[in-house]
This record gives C-alpha cells, sequence and structure tokens, in this order.
C-alpha cells in the first residue's frame, strides 16, 4: 500500500495495516568481515534502544499533531525508555482482560470501529546522529514490536504506518537521512482495527516495547533466506536447499560452506553466481539430526565475494537437520512417534510487561529443559526472535501462532455466540489476517525448532483462516499445520492437521481416540494451572502410552501474569487485574503458571517435572527398571544415583553408569544392603547430569523414582508409670514434673498443655472440616455447594464429655455436634499417659445427604515464636492426594512463613501428604512433635487460619504474624485442575461425607 499522507482514518479500515513497510524476510544477520563475525557485533546496526521523548493524551484529538515536524522542538519533553510499555512508565493504566474485548460497556462499538473518547496516543520522538561507518549507504529502521499500531515520520516526513504488534516491522529511511542530527517520530495507538484481532488473554498494554535499531546494508545483500533441509527416507543424508533473494550488486559470487558442531567442514559449494531470485543446493552425507533431545547445529556460511574475490558480506546461518511429518496419522520427527510434553508460554516480565530481555529469556529456557518440558506454543503470537534462537539451541519444540484472537466476538459469557464473529469468511477481513500469518512464516521460517505453524487462537472458524493454513502448506509444506478453533466450527475442518482441543476432560479425549479418529490429538492448552492447581495431571500423561494418536499438550501456562506495585504503605506486591482500577477486568484470571511472576518456581513444577520425564524409573527392593522413553538418546550422558533410607535417614548411597539406548527398557540389580532392623526403608533412584550441560550443571536430577516398604518388628513394651490426676470442677488436669495438661468441661477440648513449664497452645484445638478455597474451588462453586463446612469449622458446638480413668492413662472424650443439613457428629478423644504423650482420636461420624468434605483434622494454634518445621512425609514441595508424583518420602525442614505459596490470592497451600511425624520448633530449639497412629496423616503449617486466607484477596491483606497453625488432617481432598471454571476435582481425590472417617496421632515434647 503507497499513501503520502496520513490519515486517522486507517485505525478503524481493516484494508489498511502496512503503509511503507518492507517486504517481511528471514531474520537472518549478516557480517562485513570475519573478524566482525567473530565478535558477533554486526557493524551495520544502530540501536535506538534508550531514553526517547515523549508526549501523552488520552484520545487522538488531544494528542499534539504536528510533533513530527522539524521545527517542533521535543527536548522539554519528558523521557520514556523504548523498549517499554507506557502503561508501567506512569501513563495510563495497564487493564487485565480475557475473554471480552476491554471496551465492553464503555463504548457501543462493533469491528472494525474504534472509540474516539478513549484511545491512549504516545507520541514517541528520537533524536540521534547516525554512526560513521553507516553514512553513504542505504538507512532502515527495524521495530520489533509496537503494540497496537503507528505512524512513522523521519526528519519531519511522512514514511509509513503499521498494525500487528508482535511481528517486525521495517521501512526505508534512506531518502531523508541527514549529516548531523536526525528526528524520528512515532505516533503509537493503543486502539485500532488490530485491536479487534488481538484479544488475547493478558494485560492489554500500549508502546513500543521491543528493540528499536537502524541497520544498513553492504553493497550485495541477501534480504531473505529460505533453509529447506530435505531429508531421505532413511533419514540420514540430505539435500540443503537454499531459497535466495538478493539485493545490490549481481556482479559477484557466493561460496557456501557447511560445519558441524566442531567447525569440521562437512559440505561446500564455490563461485555461484548471484541473481536476484536465486536457488542453491548442498548435498550432506550422514548428517547428525536435531531434535529436542539432541539440538545438533551445524553452521553454514554464506559468504558473497566481488570480482577481487574481496569478502562483501558473511551470513552464518544455523542449521537444524530434522524433518516432522505425519505418517500414518502419526506426527512423527525423524521418523519417530513425538509427544509433546509442552507448555503454553506467555512473554512477560513482572517489572516489565511483555518488554522481556534476554536474561528473561535464558532464565525461561533452562527453567523448561531442567523440568523436561521439551515444547512450547507461542501464546498467542510471534515472541522475539532471540526465544526461536535459544530453541534452536537448547532444543525445544515450538508451535509458532500468529497473533490472532478475537474471542470476544463469538464467545460470551463462556456460551458460543458467533453473531458478529470476525474474521470468519468476511472479505474484508482477509488480508489483514493472511499478513499476520505471511510476517510470522517470512521471520521463523528457518529455525528448525518450530515444528507446526498455528493459525491463530480461538477465533472460531471460517474460511479466512482456512485460507492461513493453504498459504502455510503451499509456502511450507515441510511443517504441519494448527488450529484449535475447529473444535467450534467444524466448517472447514481441514484447516488443522491435527486434533487440537482446551480442556477437554481425559474421558471426551479417550472417545475421541477411540473411535478410529481421522488426525492424531493434542491439548493445545490443558492442565490449567491457576493457584493451587495441577491436580490428576497424571491422568492425562497416561494417555501418552495408550492411545498412539495421543501425542501431548500443552499446560496453559508458564508464567504468572502479575505485575509489581505498591500497596498504600508503600510495600510492594504482585498485584492482578482491578488493582490499577482497571474496568472491566478479569482480576486474578491472569495467574495460571507453574513459575511465579517473579520467575521463581512454583511447587506445581514439582508435579510436572515428574510427570514430564522421558526417563522412566520403576524402583523395587532390589533393584530397579528403567524405560528410557527418548527418541533419539541413550543414558550415557547420566549417571544413577541409587540410594537406601531408613526412617527417612540415608544409610547408603552409591552410582553407576547405565546404558540403556532409546526405547529401549533394562532392569538393574542395585545390590543395596541388608535390611533387616524394623522400621521404614525408601529405594530412591535418581539419573542426574555427568557433566554440565548447556542448561543445567552437573548432579542436576533428570528423573527420579522411589520405593517406600517396611521390616515389621515386634516393638518392645513400654514401661508405663501411673497418672496423677487433679479433678476440678472445671477442668481434669494431668501432670508430671516435666508436664502438664488441663482437660475443660466447660470449653470442650485442651486449655493448656505445658512441657518443661512452656506453655504450648494459644487456644482449645478443634476439629476442622474447611479449607481456604483455591481458584479452583471458586469456580466450580465449592464455596456455594460445600458452605456449611466453614460454617461447621467455624460454629460447631461441643455437646458431651466423658471422662474413662485408669492405672497407667486417662481418655477424655469430647463431642461436637455440626451444623450441618442433616446434622452430624465428631467425636474428639484424648488419651493421656503419664510420660507426657496425649494420643488424639478424632472420629467423624458420616451422614448421608450432605456435600463433600473439603478436610477432616485437628486445628491447633501454638505460638509464633514456633517458626520452623522438620518434617517426615512427602516434599519437598506441597502436595496433595492428586498431586503427589513429584513429591518424594524424606526428613525435609522449612520455615512457617516459606510454607506458604506465592499464589497471588491467598489460599489453601502448604500441604504435606504421607507424613509420620512433623517437629514444629522455636528460635530456642523447643519442640512439639505429632507423630502418626497407624497411618500416615496431611500436614499443613501456616501462620495463618484458613478463615484468615479465606478472608483475604491479597497477600499483604492477611494479618501480622501472631500465631503457627498447624493442621493435622486424616484427608484433605485433592486441588484439581482439568480447568478452573468449573470442572470438579476427581471422585477419587473427594472426601465421601457419607462414611466414617477416624484417625490418631500422638503429640509430645520432641525427645
Amino acid at each position: 500500500m503507497t499513501f503520502k499522507i496520513p490519515s486517522i482514518d486507517w485505525l478503524s479500515d481493516p484494508s489498511v495495516f502496512a503503509v511503507g513497510r518492507i517486504k517481511a524476510h528471514s531474520d537472518h544477520k549478516y557480517y562485513l568481515t570475519e573478524d566482525e563475525l567473530a565478535t558477533g557485533e554486526m557493524k551495520l546496526r544502530q540501536s535506538l534502544n534508550g531514553n526517547w521523548k515523549f508526549s501523552f493524551a488520552l484520545n487522538p484529538s488531544s494528542r499534539i499533531k504536528e510533533f513530527y515536524k522539524q521545527e517542533f522542538d521535543c527536548y522539554s519533553w519528558k523521557d520514556i525508555t523504548v523498549p517499554g510499555h507506557m502503561q508501567l512508565q506512569g501513563y495510563d493504566k495497564p487493564q487485565y482482560i480475557n475473554t471480552m474485548y476491554p471496551w465492553d460497556g464503555h463504548s457501543c462499538l462493533r469491528p472494525p470501529e474504534i472509540s474516539e473518547e478513549y484511545n491512549p496516543v504516545g507520541s514517541y520522538v528520537r533524536y540521534f546522529t547516525l554512526k560513521e561507518n553507516m553514512k553513504e549507504k542505504p538507512i532502515y529502521i527495524s521495530f520489533q514490536g509496537v503494540e497496537n499500531a503507528f505512524y512513522l515520520w523521519f526528519n519531519g516526513n511522512f514514511i509509513g504506518y503499521s498494525e500487528d504488534s508482535f511481528t517486525t516491522a521495517e521501512f526505508d529511511l534512506t531518502p531523508y537521512i541527514k549529516d548531523g542530527e536526525n528526528k524520528l517520530a512515532v505516533e503509537v495507538y493503543k486502539r485500532s482495527t488490530g485491536s479487534w484481532l488481538e484479544d488475547q488473554d493478558f494485560w492489554r498494554f500500549s508502546g513500543i516495547f521491543r528493540d528499536v535499531y537502524l541497520y544498513s546494508i553492504p553493497k550485495t545483500h541477501i534480504q531473505d533466506i529460505f533453509v529447506k533441509t530435505d531429508l531421505d527416507k532413511h533419514y540420514k543424508n540430505a539435500v540443503l536447499k537454499l531459497d535466495l533473494k538478493v539485493k545490490g550488486d549481481f556482479n559477484t559470487v557466493i561460496d557456501l560452506e557447511l560445519k558441524d558442531k566442531k567447525g569440521n567442514l562437512v559440505g561446500k559449494s564455490r563461485g555461484n553466481a548471484v541473481s536476484e531470485n536465486m536457488s542453491l543446493e548442498l548435498p550432506v552425507k550422514e548428517v547428525e539430526l536435531w531434535s529436542a533431545e539432541s539440538p545438533y547445529l551445524c553452521t553454514l556460511h554464506i559468504v558473497i565475494r566481488d570480482k577481487k574475490g574481496e569478502i562483501v558480506e558473511i551470513i552464518p546461518q544455523k542449521i537444524g537437520f530434522r524433518k516432522f511429518e505425519m505418517l500414518d496419522k502419526i506426527m512423527c520427527i525423524n521418523g519417530k512417534r513425538i509427544v509433546f510434553k509442552g507448555i503454553n508460554r506467555h512473554e512477560f516480565n513482572c517489572r516489565r510487561g511483555r518488554a522481556i530481555t534476554k536474561e528473561d529469556m535464558l532464565w525461561d529456557i533452562k527453567f523448561l529443559k531442567q523440568n523436561n518440558i521439551n515444547a512450547v506454543r507461542t501464546s498467542h503470537y510471534p515472541n522475539q526472535s532471540y526465544w526461536y534462537e535459544l530453541c534452536d539451541e537448547y532444543g525445544i519444540y515450538l508451535i509458532d501462532e500468529v497473533n490472532l484472537e478475537t474471542h470476544g466476538s463469538w464467545q460470551k459469557m463462556g456460551k458460543v455466540q458467533p453473531d458478529w464473529v470476525i474474521p470468519d469468511s468476511k472479505k474484508e477481513w482477509l488480508d489483514i489476517v493472511l499478513d499476520r500469518a505471511v510476517s510470522m512464516v517470512e521471520r521463523d521460517k528457518n529455525h528448525p525448532s518450530i515444528l507446526i505453524w498455528s493459525c491463530g487462537n480461538e477465533s472460531f472458524g471460517g474460511e479466512n483462516i482456512y485460507k492461513i493454513s493453504q498459504y502455510f502448506r503451499e509456502k511450507d509444506p515441510s511443517r504441519l499445520v494448527h488450529y484449535e478453533g475447529v473444535f467450534q466450527d467444524r466448517r472447514f475442518n481441514e484447516t488443522s492437521d491435527m486434533e487440537s482441543r482446551m480442556y477437554a476432560k481425559v474421558l471426551d479425549i479417550e472417545e475421541y481416540l477411540s473411535n478410529s479418529p481421522e488426525k492424531p490429538y493434542i491439548s493445545c492448552e490443558y492442565m490449567h494451572a491457576m493457584g493451587n492447581s495441577c491436580g490428576a495431571m497424571h491422568k492425562y500423561v497416561e494417555l501418552e502410552d495408550k492411545y498412539e494418536l495421543y501425542q501431548g499438550g500443552f499446560i496453559w501456562d508458564y508464567i504468572d501474569q502479575f505485575i509489581v506495585k505498591e500497596d498504600r504503605f508503600g510495600q510492594e506486591f504482585l498485584a492482578y487485574g482491578g488493582d490499577f482500577d482497571d474496568r472491566p477486568t478479569d482480576y486474578n484470571f491472569c495467574g495460571n503458571g507453574i513459575v511465579y511472576a517473579d520467575r521463581t518456581p512454583s511447587p506445581k513444577a514439582q508435579e510436572v517435572k515428574k510427570l514430564y520425564q522421558n526417563l522412566k524409573l520403576i524402583t523395587d527392593k532390589k533393584g530397579v527398571k528403567v524405560l528410557n522413553k527418548n527418541l533419539f538418546i541413550d543414558t550415557s550422558a547420566y549417571v544413577l544415583e541409587y540410594s537406601l533410607d531408613f526412617n527417612g535417614e540415608e544409610i547408603y548411597k552409591n552410582f553407576m553408569q547405565v546404558l540403556v539406548k532409546a526405547g529401549d527398557e533394562k532392569y538393574i540389580e542395585l545390590g543395596l544392603p541388608e535390611a533387616n532392623i524394623p522400621g521404614e526403608y525408601a529405594v530412591n533412584t535418581r539419573f542426574k547430569l555427568k557433566e554440565d550441560a548447556l542448561w543445567a550443571k552437573a548432579g542436576h536430577v533428570v528423573a527420579f523414582d522411589q520405593y517406600v516398604y517396611s521390616v515389621e518388628g515386634i516393638k518392645a513394651p513400654e514401661k508405663l508409670d501411673k497418672l496423677t490426676v487433679i479433678h476440678g470442677d472445671i477442668n481434669i488436669g494431668v501432670k508430671n514434673k516435666d508436664f502438664s495438661v488441663l482437660f475443660s468441661k466447660q470449653e470442650g477440648g485442651i486449655v493448656s498443655l505445658r512441657y518443661a513449664g512452656k506453655e504450648m497452645i494459644t487456644r482449645t484445638p478443634m476439629p476442622i472440616y474447611w479449607r481456604a478455597m483455591t481458584d479452583n474451588d471458586k469456580g466450580n462453586n465449592h464455596g456455594f455447594r460445600c458452605g456449611q463446612w466453614l460454617q461447621a469449622s467455624m460454629f460447631q458446638r461441643y455437646c458431651d464429655f466423658k471422662l474413662t480413668e485408669e492405672d497407667y492413662k486417662i481418655v477424655v472424650e469430647y463431642t461436637y455436634a455440626l451444623p450441618t443439613t442433616p446434622e452430624t457428629e465428631v467425636k474428639v478423644s484424648y488419651t493421656t499417659y503419664a510420660n507426657g504423650e496425649i494420643k488424639v482420636s478424632c472420629h467423624y461420624k458420616g451422614v448421608k445427604g450432605l456435600p463433600e468434605l473439603p478436610m477432616f483434622g485437628m486445628s491447633f494454634r501454638l505460638s509464633a515464636d514456633y517458626d520452623t518445621f522438620k518434617w517426615y512425609g512427602r516434599g519437598p514441595e506441597e502436595n496433595y492426594i492428586d498431586r503427589l508424583h513429584g513429591a518424594a518420602l524424606g526428613i525435609f525442614e522449612k520455615s512457617v512463613i516459606e510454607n506458604v505459596s506465592k499464589y497471588a490470592v491467598p489460599q489453601e497451600s502448604g500441604n504435606h501428604t504421607g507424613v509420620r511425624w512433623v517437629q514444629i520448633k522455636d528460635k530456642k530449639g523447643f519442640d512439639i512433635e505429632f507423630v502418626y497412629e497407624k497411618e500416615p496423616f496431611e500436614l499443613g503449617v501456616s501462620p495463618y487460619t484458613a478463615f484468615e486466607l479465606q478472608n483475604a484477596l491479597h497477600h499483604y491483606e492477611l494479618p501480622k504474624v501472631n500465631y503457627t497453625v498447624v493442621t493435622i488432617a486424616a484427608k484433605q481432598m485433592g486441588v484439581g485442575g482439568d480447568d478452573s471454571w468449573g470442572a470438579p476435582v476427581h471422585n477419587e481425590y473427594l472426601i465421601d461425607s457419607s462414611k466414617d472417617i477416624h484417625f490418631e496421632f500422638i503429640m509430645r515434647a520432641c525427645k
């Protein structure tokens, strides 16, 4: 499109989306000399990142219209940082929204209309002087990401206009460059036609949020490269094909040199004549293949030389030889069935929004590899180019997704209502959406990590999206095409090469796979990791071995999208939707990550890492079966560490080298020492990195397993002493020289418990049936359905007291009536011995007609001085009955405050299953201990009660730490995670309130 005079009307015209923009091309680097190549610094590039002059306006009518003119002095304007968002630098406000459009209820709009009243405008100005070595050459400018639409002027001249926030926009500045100071002016609009196409589940920002730089080119320049690695049917030999677009002086030649990882020459071609559009081929024998498991990259040097043989341009292009294809309806990488152990990833930083740094990306890629994640869907837009380079180098499979989501145009309040859906088959929307696909493919096409092109996200169906898929296939038949939206609209079912669904239940997936499906299946979004979630993930992973056409899925999602903000006392906290007075909003629905917003791992990652293991270990008393589920690599890079624990303490450890080829299995005898002493044993097996890898240090655990068993024995009878019992009018007392306890007939429980004169409890311990609701609980109406258990926890009534006194023990039993409908009761008995031990027995009387129990336990409120705890149970991170695969049995220690997970909305967290004992310690080392009797219990330790957590919307709203709350429970229901807006916890992980529940434990001073 060519226009000389810019118009504000372009913002609402779907036919205008790229004015004066250079045609999209590959994102390769180029250098002028071998020395420059060695440094990696492109001399013909000049960064414009940094401080720009800035003016803000709430809408177009109030903007400074002529700021771009040469004579308009902008030096007095305030500074703004590029890359960055306006909303995180003091202008406008962030708004988080999921499916609805952000103007819903504020403006009555239909596509392609935009509001004239609210459309924030950022006027950016950058003064610069061109680098010496770039003078007298053509000059171009590259914007890597501008949200949402922008106009560009240079030295007072209109240059162009662009939409699409997440792909590169480049323009030619050559005719207007000057010696000395130059003025670049960019007018950025938050809303445009593109806003209707960018309705992703994320924060609504605007501004120049990715790199901006100038670049020049040598006299002969390869503008575009398309690399094709054509493997033979045996995946042994290849023909490397290059399609090149060249500009400049064609009186030159091109040399090709292909080198392996060690720098050895494996292919060359010299003296190829240059033309504007040309193709070259290079045969390669016995190629090393690229995969996520072994991301082997060769380097192709494309060298342009002039008539004298002097270097004009050098392009180092990384090459990954791999073949991705559909074989008998199964997606295969290099001939082997692939399983995506994936995750969806937004670009996000809690301080910078989507203006993430290279350091962020490097942290992310290492985290993915360390946690056995092998695939990423770039939800829901093309990412920064550096991310693709990292995925090539480290080994991550990618679904690269077009910047297209129109969720609010067809789904309202969860219901499909496509009465005005876009783009659908509307011809006026075809060019603009197809341009987004072209921009992505042309930039990213040479990255071997990209296996699948995605047509966008949640944009319903229609012919326009089908035409995107057809473009992908015609342009690049080496990759497959994904689009989940055909599930909602089957008119163009062939849009997607695979059946892709979001948040389908396991039974629904099995129904599809059991009925002669035409396509393989992936879950492009599953395991909605909002708050305390990821329960029963194993049910999905188990489908991998059950159905060949089930080829994995992508967890939603990677990182919490929370933004650092200060509360009214000046303390920083992680804010979510609504905390910026943004309305409408979807509040904390942006918190779905297995990584917290500050880039620390969430406890959910523990489960993901275990279930995504490619090395399956099945351990028993004597050894371990190793199933190598890798497709291409053996176990030679790892060492097998094995150990034996006795009652939680390690008593033996050793190492061995084990070689199991890809796809094979082997049983290994471990030669463990005899285990004859009565007690509990655990055989632990771990594969660890033998040497440092790119993504982790030597010793990093890539896979683990554990087998627990007991050796029975006869316990020596303990000598019992007679009790001293004091019968008061209100209290029953028991004591010896180091211990005393008071049982109250008035308050219905223990009112004092002293060891060595130190009072242990602050309030009477009481049964508890409620947990602070998780995000998933709220989403499935748990509170409405089960709220009477909250009432029961707060308002149960002590109604009966019974005393049984013997020589060596005293049993005090309390009965509590619960205000449930129908009524039920709970009995708690305390059996006290002269040695200071108290056995606590809890019995819940099941009643039909009540909803599921959130938990059944006893809650103890200790002094906050008891601020650390040590336990023998599952850990180290929190775990639940439906999320315990990643937890191991062992002895662990934590502070009480650390045990509260950093979910943005306070909720149930910090639970541990399978606990044998726990010691709660104060700063002086004094402990109270809770020990299992017959069956291990579940443990919660927190500075807050369930009710305090329940009532807080942010952590800063919680009270100051006054107590340590210890919850010993027979059982707590699972956390669920199929989705966060209705999916219940699976039945087997619920607590049936119609059945009796009984559990016991002992409390005592720690010996």
